[in-house]
């Protein structure tokens, strides 16, 4: 009987041979376009520019892109860049079922090692659909005890890396890509305290994560061999990480039903546990007058206790920390309408009337939809005004979510509003216009490391 990272690897071989149908390929597109929405301000933040400056020896070196520092890295180095790049401003896409970014470590993986190989657009996309396809199952099958202590970013993503890189580097070869996913498992890492600490270290988890699946691959490709029972095995991935996994997860409508195409696109640029309860706040903030919004005294917030523990801080002293603050994104909602990158410039972050409201911001966990999590990310929301009124919205899930996805137009908007300020309008522009018709170019096409 084989093993699941041998079921996995078989459905690779088929993935391989067979065309992708045209709603995943689009959905891929989509997945690609919007991990670059999250790739250049990243760039601007101090972690990807540190990592950068303590690569300097190795950067020019090799033809992978480091997009948005106009240079290249050997694949390895590029992916940990851009990997960390894409985590660092709280843009990037989301698996709901397995509390994981995928587009993190998948693209970052498949544009390094793509590039490595001069492979087509055609092919990226490919390894782009098969790093998610495996990675989102097989963390859905571990959550949620997982996530108690592991971010899954780090830790998956490694499986998606590997995946990717494996099929670019050998496509169709089993052995290979079961030997890539074998080793990726070892190098699984990545733990919360980095959430909750002030320190840049989240960020890198994305980074290390597609990194460590192209060293995975490159290793499988040439023969070092990886444990086929990692996932499964008495001491394997599933047994140190998770309590009584649900392994079914992991092979469930694999290659028939595509999570590629459900996959959650931010609207805000923070914590995805804090989105139901923003959306609920500006749909009630639609109703108020702007000086009504000056007389809310309080917000009360009923979600699901995971919401609370990653995100109950009171008093963040930074933009990242601010970022992980429901109290704090929520605030920004009712004042101002929305929380994009403005809401964590310095200038926000000092003002006492924000403070000040924060404290009046009441939290508490609901266990019907702590019960339900992470398959519902949902919260009830009240305004309570001081003339007494009170204002209540149930948010069954968050915009961008697949009940209530992001457009095309949508995401082209998110992406000209993201890209642009780095890039420039026309720049801007040429690459979105690229990036939809990926699959007729070639990656050099793209001349990413000239922007």
């Amino acid at each position: 009987m084989p093993t699941l990272i041998e079921e996995l690897a078989d459905y690779s071989v088929r993935e391989a041979a067979r065309p992708l149908d045209e709603q995943v390929v689009h959905h891929a597109k989509r997945a690609v376009l919007d991990w670059f929405s999250a790739l250049y301000p990243g760039t601007r933040e101090p972690v990807a520019q540190r990592l950068v400056k303590a690569y300097s020896d190795e950067v020019g070196i090799g033809k992978c892109s480091i997009p948005g520092f106009a240079s290249t890295c050997l694949p390895g180095t590029a992916a940990w860049i851009n990997g960390t790049s894409s985590h660092a401003i709280e843009f990037d896409d989301i698996f709901r079922d397995a509390v994981y970014h995928p587009g993190v470590p998948t693209v970052a993986a498949a544009l390094a090692m793509g590039e490595q190989l001069n492979a087509s657009g055609s092919d990226m996309l490919k390894a782009v659909v098969i790093g998610y396809e495996i990675s989102t199952r097989i963390g859905a099958a571990v959550q949620p005890s997982h996530y108690r202590f592991f971010h899954t970013t780090g830790t998956i993503g490694c499986f998606a890396s590997a995946a990717a890189a494996a099929f670019l580097l050998a496509p169709g070869d089993r052995k290979v890509m079961v030997n890539a996913l074998g080793t990726a498992g070892s190098f699984a890492s990545g733990l919360q305290q980095a959430f909750r600490s002030e320190c840049m270290t989240k960020a890198l988890h994305g980074g290390h994560a597609a990194s460590a699946g192209i060293t995975a691959a490159r290793a499988a490709a040439a023969g070092v061999t990886g444990a086929v029972d990692m996932l499964e095995g008495e001491v394997g991935f599933g047994a140190a990480m998770s309590n009584d996994p649900q392994w079914s997860k992991a092979v469930a409508g694999l290659g028939e039903i595509y999570n590629i195409t459900r996959i959650t696109q931010k609207t805000h640029g923070c914590c995805g546990h804090t989105f139901a309860a923003i959306d609920a706040v500006q749909l009630l903030r639609e109703q108020l007058s702007a000086d009504e919004r000056e007389q809310v005294q309080r917000i009360e917030v009923d979600t699901y206790q995971v919401a609370l523990d990653v995100t109950g801080n009171y008093e963040p002293e930074l933009a990242y920390q601010a970022k992980f603050s429901l109290p704090y994104v929520l605030v920004q909602a009712l004042r101002y309408g929305s929380v994009r990158l403005a809401a964590f410039s310095s200038e926000r972050l000092a003002e006492q009337h924000t403070r000040d409201m924060m404290q009046r911001v009441v939290l508490r966990a609901d266990a019907e939809l702590t019960r339900q999590f992470p398959g519902v990310r949902a919260a009830r929301v009240k305004l309570i005004l001081s003339d007494g009124r009170e204002l209540e919205h149930f948010a069954p899930y968050r915009k961008g979510d697949p009940e209530a996805p992001m457009s095309d137009t949508e995401l082209d908007d998110k992406f000209a509003e993201l890209v642009a300020p780095i890039l420039g309008e026309q720049a801007m522009g040429k690459l979105r216009g690229q990036l939809w018709r990926l699959d007729e170019l070639q990656l050099k096409d793209l001349g990413l490391a000239a922007l």
